[in-house]
């Protein structure tokens, strides 16, 4: 009979609809892993049912999260008074008998000398809405089994953090309602790592992705420790680069750990990634998109020549675009800014103005939008539309004009030439 309440999974064994018991980074890991062509180091996750074990078996777990749940972001003492309590109780709970035969099984089957990266992976985390990415710990360079239950407990208390907590707090999660997974997997030993963004985060342009690139390990990039090359790639073609002087990297050691150490000076001007490595990272993170199916935020690792992805979540920072089934360039202009409507519409009003309108209405973020790209298109008609944005909005003006600018965005119409 099938175990309808697992304490562990592989990865193989984990798609999306298993995200309630090991959270978004582990369902997120198996989904990677069914990709063909992606590289996912392997491994297992403890499951939120084994934490809840913990917290129901630790009568101290519940008195404490009473008091957490009358407090307030504002109250930041008697936040980080409860958070090092909770922390504390949670690191010193036994893990049952049962729990430790199954990753020590786990662990024999991988190898017992192999290094491990434990991380967290919250029920409540890499949400469409909210993605939690940096709240909960990660400790990488991990070996031997009493190490690897000891950061298991280090995890599993990182969902009382301060920050972990406020973050929840200002997003409006329930702390009884939020459990964690344990991810341990396989580690990696880079030559290089970094971030990939199948959408541009500073432009919102979906086409464009942003890589982030730096030597040694990725967190240490990740949390602002060491200095990172920047690309950006369009249709297969790098559209730009800055290569910035990289004077530390942080690697992992043989006996566990990491450290930093600075880059010979031959090498700080060095571009991390060569172009070719470059563009096959950039169809790496198209193939990753489709299959989640949204702009996605990406780590991943270079090792031996081989591009291996640790993780990926939804991007949650990009202002929604009404939905196209082709690739071309749209230019959307808001209706309800045009008419001083600047607040978000509700469904019915949406719907309303959608029936009614003289010409397709496109909804994004509870708003409206018209695509002007084909009046554009036409000098006679770009006119027009430029008259009457000077009208409504100057600002909205300005923002045409730079696409006009761009001679790469919008199409010419077949009838320019004769008007």
């Amino acid at each position: 009979m099938k175990n309808t309440n697992p304490r562990t999974l592989r990865f193989r064994d984990i798609d999306k609809t298993k995200r309630t018991i090991v959270g978004g980074k582990g369902a997120n890991l198996g989904e990677l892993s069914r990709i063909n062509g992606i590289n996912v180091p392997d491994g297992f996750c403890i499951t939120a049912g084994a934490f809840k074990n913990i917290v129901r078996e630790t009568p101290a777990v519940n008195r404490l999260l009473d008091k957490l749940s009358l407090l307030k972001t504002e109250d930041r003492n008697e936040i980080g008074e409860l958070c090092s309590e909770l922390r504390k109780v949670i690191e010193g709970a036994t893990i049952s008998e049962e729990l430790n035969k199954e990753i020590t099984r786990h662990l024999s089957g991988f190898g017992e000398k192999n290094a491990w990266a434990i991380r967290s992976s919250a029920t409540a985390e890499d949400l469409p809405a909210a993605s939690f990415a940096g709240q909960h710990d990660t400790y990488l360079n991990i070996t031997g089994k009493e190490a690897i239950l000891k950061h298991i407990g280090k995890c599993w208390a990182s969902l009382f953090t301060e920050r972990a907590v406020i973050y929840r707090l200002q997003n409006g999660f329930d702390h009884r309602k939020v459990y964690l997974s344990v991810i341990v997997q396989k580690m990696i030993f880079p030559q290089a790592a970094g971030t990939l963004f199948t959408a541009d985060p500073m432009s919102g342009n979906r086409k464009v992705l942003a890589i982030d690139a730096g030597f040694g390990l990725g967190e240490a990039m990740v949390s602002g420790l060491v200095n990172a090359d920047n690309y950006k790639v369009r249709d297969s073609k790098i559209i730009d680069k800055n290569i910035p002087v990289k004077k530390l990297a942080v690697h992992a050691l043989k006996d566990g750990g990491t450290k930093t150490r600075e880059i010979k000076p031959e090498q700080q001007t060095r571009q991390v990634l060569t172009d070719s490595q470059i563009v096959q990272l950039g169809h790496t993170g198209r193939k990753i998109e489709a299959h989640f199916g949204s702009p996605q935020d990406i780590e991943w690792c270079l090792a031996d020549d081989t591009f291996y992805t640790v993780q990926s979540r939804p991007i949650t920072t990009l202002y929604p675009v009404p939905e196209a089934n082709d690739r071309e360039n749209h230019i959307y202009v808001s209706v309800g800014h045009q008419q001083m409507m600047t607040d978000a519409m509700k469904p019915l009003g949406l719907s309303l103005w959608q029936l009614t309108a003289a010409r397709p209405m496109f909804k994004a973020g509870g708003r409206l939008f018209i695509d002007v790209a084909q009046q554009l298109a036409s000098p006679n008609s770009r006119q027009m539309v430029l008259n009457a944005m000077e009208q409504h909005d100057p600002l909205i003006k300005d923002a045409l004009m730079t696409l006009i600018e761009r001679k790469d965005f919008i199409k010419p119409s077949p009838d320019a030439k004769r008007e």
